[in-house]
Parts: structure tokens; C-alpha cells; sequence
């Protein structure tokens, strides 16, 4: 699923770069050390005054065989139902991190994901973009 050589629309690159435009935005503002519900609570807000449908806190429920499990995942940021977020602050990513994105992609159909560690000097060096090919966008 993690393929940056495969095509996009420009919709979803476009989205996509307003939304890393809009997190290094809140990055300069509030600099590294916080919590993760505090960049969390600021992102939701620049997006939505930016204009974009955005939800937080989704749950992602599980289908295991033949029944639902409603404890599943939580994603924290929804972006026009297509762009995921997951936000971290961490002293850097590891593959436990990937692998939630891309579950994240491919449980909810989602084409395009964002690991974002706000946990950083630089904000820029610390975004990920996950595409999901299987996804019917």
C-alpha cells in the first residue's frame, strides 16, 4: 500500500497538500512538546476554517468473520472522507506506526493517509504519505 510513485488525482493532491500546509501552520505556532490531543484540537480547527469537511476521532469498527468489533480503531482526523491524519508525538516513527495508517487505509477504503509527528524541529522532515492502491477512489 505504501507507494508514492502511484497516480494520484489532482484533488487528492491538492487535498492533500493544503492539509501539510495547514499542520506546518499550527507546527510554527505552537512548536514541538506538546500533547498529541493539543495539535489534534488545532489542526481540526485550521482545517475546518480552511473550508474542508473534517471529522475527528472516527471509529473504525473491525469485522472479524461473521460479527462487528465496535473497540476498534479511532482516526483522528477525517479529512472530505478521503484523507486520513494519525498524529503523533514521538521521538520518531516506527513500523507499529505504518502499519496503523495503512490498517487505517484499508479497513475504511481510504485512498490517501498522512503520519504526522509533531514531535520535531522541523515538521516537514516528519510527514509520511501513505496511498492505498487497493482503494476504489
Amino acid at each position: 500500500m505504501e507507494n508514492n510513485t502511484l497516480e494520484l488525482s489532482e484533488e487528492l493532491n491538492a487535498l492533500s497538500y493544503k492539509v501539510i500546509g495547514l499542520a506546518i501552520e499550527v507546527h510554527r505556532e505552537l512548536g514541538p512538546g506538546l500533547l498529541e490531543s493539543a495539535y489534534q484540537q488545532c489542526l481540526f480547527y485550521e482545517i475546518k476554517k480552511a473550508g474542508l469537511k473534517v471529522e475527528k476521532e472516527i471509529t473504525l469498527p473491525i469485522i472479524y468473520k461473521e460479527i462487528q468489533l465496535d473497540q476498534g480503531y479511532r482516526i483522528d482526523l477525517l479529512i472530505e472522507d478521503k484523507l486520513v491524519i494519525e498524529l503523533k508525538t514521538v521521538e520518531s516513527f516506527t513500523s507499529v506506526h505504518f502499519a496503523q495508517i495503512l490498517t487505517y487505509l484499508k479497513l475504511g477504503n481510504y485512498p490517501l493517509g498522512l503520519l504526522i509527528n509533531y514531535n520535531s524541529k522541523i515538521l516537514k522532515n516528519n510527514i509520511k504519505r501513505f496511498i492505498n492502491s487497493t482503494s476504489d477512489f
